[in-house]
């Protein structure tokens, strides 16, 4: 029997929605403090927000994505 595997893709309405990630969204999938986020930035440790709106900053998935993959992982 042929071995299926599965694909998920996030398809998402309109296309600015996957370009751009918000704080809380951030804060969730990296685990840091709003703080933290912050110092790292002032450190050239993570990257910087970009404006989006008149009020509104967010970060492209695409920084946040290389920025997870440079991380050391910790192995036992």
């Amino acid at each position: 029997m042929p071995q299926s595997t599965t694909t998920i893709q996030t398809v998402s309405d309109p296309d600015r929605e996957r370009l751009f990630a918000r704080m809380s969204t951030v804060l969730r999938l990296t685990g840091l403090g709003r703080s933290t986020i912050y110092r790292l930035i002032s450190e050239d440790k993570f990257p910087a927000q970009v404006r989006i709106g008149t009020r509104a900053v967010g970060w492209r998935w695409s920084d946040l994505e290389r920025w997870s993959a440079a991380r050391p992982t910790i192995t036992h």
